[in-house]
């Protein structure tokens, strides 16, 4: 780990914050003394995956703490946005670093070209110098907004940006094999498979009012890096500097599997399905064994309303999701592809029609 090159750094709210609401300026110096001394040396690169933008407006909006509601929380993200990321600017002008805000949503980044333009804007920003902040955009996410405090999204950017090292710093200092707070609980020091923890009954509040994520998040986003071949540690922010310089600290995920496909990662683990297709069999078998394309021939049922390029569920004849994919056309198209040929669709409806309703470059498999 003292040798990783390209570094994913995941702070939370709670790190950054008042319990109250408000940036707490004391600990983003802090932090940002740290990052700015591991890529002084010139060969270390640095994304920040940064939360923080709903809590950082509730101060501001007279908001005591953070609200329930969606149109709420938006609003305070809107914000907060914009305090984070100029705290952020103020603090790495200090050694003259410059900040690149990037706004992700994980829909976005299920399809091509948002995907690879966001890949294409972070390669130019370690080009340039820049260190990018990355935060989701909470002003205009729905679901996302509630989950995981930006854990996944901090794992899902480690792959894309072919990170080395992924670095998850919370307010606790790693995993525990319980409660941390109750005597008798012990810290666990390393992960080399799932199986590892399985025994673990793992807490999913977070300990602060400001945050959504806990150490169940913290955890899931440490196993899909670690999955796509990313070795993470998980420790409080007040070890920071020890985990970025590979000191024993806080709990080490290890490589569990290979890099694959980015979007696919994306696709599989943050986009939400819009509909469902309802294979047969023989269709099952053939994009769940063979790694086929999945053809209007093989399907049985719709259901949902979605547009072509939103990712829909595959579900066998049980109603079991085998797959996930992006799909080639509008829900209200399908019904009339059920059960027919490329060849007999493209007679009838015309060429456009003589194509994969999913192709399996835009497909993955869920586990089993």
């Amino acid at each position: 780990m003292a040798d990783a090159r390209r570094i994913v750094v995941k702070i939370g709210s709670s790190s950054l914050t008042t319990a109250t609401g408000g940036l707490d300026a004391d600990r983003v110096d802090a932090l940002v003394d740290v990052l700015a001394k591991v890529r002084s040396g010139g060969e270390k690169e640095i994304v920040l995956v940064s939360s923080g933008a709903i809590a950082a407006g509730l101060a501001p909006l007279g908001l005591r703490r953070r609200p329930r509601d969606l149109a709420r929380q938006q609003a305070a993200a809107s914000v907060g946005q914009g305090l984070l990321v100029a705290r952020y600017t103020a603090s790495f002008a200090r050694y003259g670093v410059r900040v690149g805000q990037v706004l992700l949503t994980s829909d976005d980044m299920a399809r091509r070209a948002h995907h690879r333009n966001a890949s294409r804007t972070l390669d130019q920003l370690f080009a340039m110098g820049a260190l990018p902040v990355v935060n989701e955009n909470d002003t205009v996410a729905t679901d996302e907004i509630r989950f995981g405090d930006n854990d996944r999204l901090a794992a899902l950017v480690a792959h894309l940006v072919r990170a080395d090292l992924l670095v998850l710093l919370s307010d606790v200092d790693g995993l525990y094999d319980g409660d941390p707070a109750k005597p008798g609980t012990s810290r666990i020091e390393e992960v080399r498979e799932p199986a590892d923890i399985a025994h673990v009954r793992i807490g999913s509040a977070g300990k602060a009012g400001v945050g959504t994520g806990g150490m169940a998040t913290k955890v899931e986003a440490a196993t899909i890096a670690a999955a796509a071949g990313i070795p993470v540690v998980l420790t409080s922010a007040v070890h920071a500097a020890d985990a970025l310089a590979g000191r024993p600290t806080g709990t080490h995920f290890h490589r569990t599997g290979r890099r694959s496909a980015d979007r696919l990662l994306w696709l599989q683990h943050a986009s939400t399905p819009q509909g469902a297709l309802t294979l047969d069999d023989g269709a099952v078998r053939a994009v769940v064994e063979r790694r086929t394309s999945l053809l209007p021939a093989g399907i049985q049922a719709v259901e949902g309303e979605f547009a072509a390029g939103d990712p829909v569920e595959l579900r066998d004849a049980a109603g079991r999701a085998v797959a996930r994919g992006l799909v080639n056309f509008d829900a209200k198209e399908i019904p009339q592809l059920i059960g027919r040929s490329t060849r007999e669709l493209a007679k009838e409806l015309g060429p456009a029609y003589e194509r994969e309703v999913i192709h399996r470059d835009d497909l993955v498999l869920l586990p089993s």
